[in-house]
């Protein structure tokens, strides 16, 4: 990933671990590549229009950033984002990330004019966390042909996530909550658990931030 202003703090390739693509598992190409392939998304119009209605997800928020920084010291964790996910790309409202700059790129985003904070929608596991719509728990992302192979295991260094999805009251899926580290992590039901207390919260959060919006609209 080319980051124009500043150096982002993962080196660019970890050859000693990353799965060449000549050695994953006994798969073929054709196999490869469906494995590989970013989920579709069906329900990113709705998500996108309550995103919207929320007045979030398009701009950084301190609280959020200050939720993120919270999730990142009871895991343990040098990253912590709150992300939501449009039919493009990732944007992470909520950033912690110490030894970053947060208003520079996270990655190749599209040409959608914000350069800060996005990430491509191919990028990363939160995509297959949305779509899912369940946490997902990879102690080490190399154990795993289909996330082995994403774009920041070898360009960001990736080594282990821990995400969980934000479902609203509505039911809709608004985006998720996650840890990355450049080491594998035994996170076991314990970070299972955990990761979705905090996803709980933030949802209780915006939930709150909408009553106190409506309420001001109201007066």
């Amino acid at each position: 990933m080319n980051v124009p202003s500043a150096r982002f703090p993962f080196p660019s390739r970890y050859p000693s671990w990353r799965y060449p693509s000549s050695e994953l598992p006994h798969l073929t190409d054709d196999l490869t590549r469906r494995l590989l392939i970013t989920p579709e998304d069906h329900e990113a119009p709705a998500r996108v229009a309550r995103l919207r209605e929320l007045g979030i997800g398009k701009n950084p928020l301190p609280a959020f950033d200050q939720f993120a920084r919270r999730l990142a010291r009871t895991t343990n964790t040098p990253y912590a984002m709150v992300n939501f996910i449009d039919e493009n790309e990732q944007y992470f409202a909520g950033l912690y990330a110490p030894d970053l700059d947060t208003s520079v790129e996270l990655g190749p985003a599209p040409p959608s004019g914000r350069p800060e904070r996005i990430m491509a929608r191919d990028h990363g596991y939160c995509p297959y966390v949305v779509v899912r719509r369940k946490a997902l728990v990879l102690e080490d992302v190399c154990d795993y042909p289909r996330f082995a192979g994403n774009p920041v295991v070898d360009e960001l260094g990736i080594r282990t996530y821990l995400g969980a999805p934000l479902i609203d009251r509505t039911g809709t899926t608004l985006g998720t909550v996650c840890v990355i580290d450049r080491e594998p992590r035994p996170w076991g039901r314990e970070g299972l658990h955990t990761i979705k207390a905090f996803a709980a919260e933030l949802v209780a959060l915006i939930h709150e931030m909408e009553q106190r919006q409506r309420e001001a609209d109201a007066s």
